[in-house]
């Protein structure tokens, strides 16, 4: 096998746990310190990962790069990438549109830079049971990144945007329908009517009061980087010809909870929902 030199950015939760498969592989991940956050540089130095200072060092460094970044960052990131003539591998793992995704390959591959299709299905790769989806004829590569895991590379196709597509469909399911959870909740509140909504769920058998209630810390932590995955979904149906404005709702949910990832604490099931409704109270205000 041979080592490689791969470029992470950046690594956050979901990215350092990817760099650390890469380590487990056998290769050496690197990262770009230069303005990132304190977070970021103790969560780097915490797993070894080697700092080329700048992305334009990074970029002499590294023969594979991977992108790992919120949605709304991803062309920003690799234009940087292509400012730096880059002419390695680039692996988009980003929460995109398969037409972004596409995009972003032709402007790169136009450039000379190989380009590979990637979607991440999981919570961060510490055990099995996360994919990261890849499509692209270099593909094999990639995944030869991340062999020895514990993230699961999983090859589906030669083209760019196939990737994407599956994980814009999963997303849409699991974290929209739990941002529909979410607002019937708030509507339920507003109307007085959750009690006994929740008693005729739980006579149901349903435990999706229960469900809310579990993922308050997750909705706290992370709603601010849903809001651009929620848009790329809307974005995905509708270039598909179905209607995307239950994302684009979806994406609002997110937004009105996005302040949550600053909290001290994980904020409680009533917070959240009056959260929600704080934006009809500001209108009638």
């Amino acid at each position: 096998m041979t080592k490689l030199n791969v470029g992470f950015l950046h690594p956050g939760d979901m990215g350092i746990s990817l760099a650390v498969s890469a380590q487990n592989s056998g290769h050496t991940a690197y990262w770009a310190s230069a303005g990132r956050s304190r977070e970021t540089h103790a969560r780097a130095a915490k797993y070894r990962l080697v700092d080329a200072r700048t992305l334009k060092e990074l970029c002499e460094i590294c023969s594979v790069i991977v992108s790992i970044c919120p949605p709304e960052a991803a062309e920003k990131v690799a234009t940087e990438v292509l400012s730096c003539s880059f002419r390695g591998l680039y692996v988009d793992a980003n929460a995109i549109s398969p037409q972004r995704a596409i995009h972003i390959g032709q402007l790169l591959e136009n450039a000379g830079i190989r380009f590979v299709d990637g979607g991440v299905i999981g919570g961060p790769a510490w055990q099995r049971g996360t994919c990261l989806y890849l499509s692209g004829k270099e593909a094999e590569r990639a995944a030869s990144c991340f062999s020895a895991g514990p993230l699961d590379a999983r090859i589906i196709g030669d083209h760019v945007g196939k990737a994407s597509a599956l994980k814009m469909c999963y997303a849409a399911y699991t974290k929209g329908t739990r941002a529909l959870l979410y607002a019937l909740l708030a509507t339920a509140e507003e109307l007085g009517v959750r009690g006994e909504l929740a008693q005729q769920w739980s006579e149901e058998g349903s435990d999706y009061a229960e469900e809310a209630i579990r993922a308050t810390r997750t909705i706290g932590l992370k709603s601010w980087r849903y809001v651009g995955e929620m848009e790329e979904i809307a974005a995905t149906f509708t270039a598909a010809g179905i209607p995307g404005g239950f994302h684009q709702a979806a994406a609002e949910v997110y937004r009105r909870l996005a302040h949550f990832k600053e909290a001290p604490e994980t904020p409680s099931l009533e917070i959240l929902l009056r959260a929600l409704l704080q934006d009809k109270e500001n209108r009638a205000a």
